[in-house]
């Protein structure tokens, strides 16, 4: 009987964590100053808001054990290569419980050529992603969050995005 719980409540937290990547959420949001923030990536460096004035940054909440986040880490690394000498920047914000080490090393094997670190519980706060992942929150030059989105975001739209707000 006690096997059979466990199991249940194993096959209750895979399906919460299924639909908690899959939900969409409202995109968009209306202009508000972004909140300062300070994070080690995990090649060593501070990264804070003030770090990014004059750039398009695009705040990536993500996980490595949610589907719809690993599919659109292609499209990012896409855009960052091409779009970083213009002005474009991505953080990506991982809300996985492991080592930064561990982090690390997954980031590295999936190709990640963008800033990743470690959510804080302090970032989570101030930004609120949201209950779902991806969410993708879109801070323009004057440090202004101009967009926010809870779902997978694809090169197209994260294209559109930094155009849209590098003018």
């Amino acid at each position: 009987m006690k096997n059979l719980a466990i199991a249940l409540l194993a096959i209750a937290a895979m399906a919460a964590g299924a639909a908690a990547c899959a939900a969409p959420a409202k995109p968009g949001t209306e202009a508000v100053a972004a909140p300062e923030f300070s994070l080690k990536d995990l090649q060593g460096f501070e990264r804070t808001l003030a770090s990014y004035k004059g750039k398009v940054l695009f705040l990536n909440f993500w996980a490595t054990w949610c589907p719809p986040c690993r599919a659109e880490i292609p499209d990012f690394i896409e855009a960052y290569r091409e779009l970083k000498d213009q002005g474009l920047e991505i953080l990506g914000v991982s809300v996985d419980e492991m080592s930064e080490a561990t982090l690390l090393e997954w980031a590295k094997n999936a190709g990640m050529n963008y800033p990743v670190a470690l959510a804080t519980s302090r970032i989570y706060a101030d930004y609120r992603p949201g209950d779902y992942i991806p969410a993708t929150i879109v801070v323009d030059r004057e440090g202004m969050i101009r967009h926010r989105q809870s779902r997978l975001m694809d090169k197209e739209t994260l294209v559109r995005l930094f155009k849209e707000y590098s003018k």
